[in-house]
């Protein structure tokens, strides 16, 4: 299977074009990263994802910092490196400090570990709980 490329703003269809400008102008950025050109490939795809995350990562009830540390939890756990780098620098443009990014980790270890046990043990949910 041949290895893809990214597709580059000046090769993509209108159809991508459009959405890599919504993305620059969203994002307020001069080029859109590597996740959305290799999601090009598949226009339906990148239309579909970058309307969802364009909606989710919107400020809610929850602050962008906050919408930014879990989505970076979530890609520790997962382990995905550019996830992870992606949105510890999203984070940080939104605030996250390296105390927070420490506190941060520190829990997440600590609720893999836990989860990990609880699975193991096949621990029961307490009544108070449910």
């Amino acid at each position: 299977m041949p290895s893809r490329t990214p597709i580059e703003y000046r090769d993509a269809s209108p159809q991508v074009r459009a959405i890599f400008d919504d993305i620059k102008r969203t994002r307020q950025v001069e080029d859109v990263n590597n996740f959305w050109k290799y999601l090009a490939h598949d226009p339906a795809t990148l239309a579909r994802t970058w309307v969802s995350i364009k909606e989710i990562m919107a400020p809610g009830a929850l602050d962008p910092l906050t919408k930014e540390m879990i989505y970076l939890a979530v890609s520790v756990t997962n382990g995905c490196a550019y996830c992870i780098a992606s949105h510890s620098a999203a984070a940080r443009k939104a605030g996250m400090s390296e105390a927070v990014f420490g506190e941060l980790m520190a829990v997440v270890g600590m609720a893999n570990e836990t989860n990990r046990l609880a699975n193991g043990y096949r621990v029961p949910i307490d009544a108070a709980f449910e």
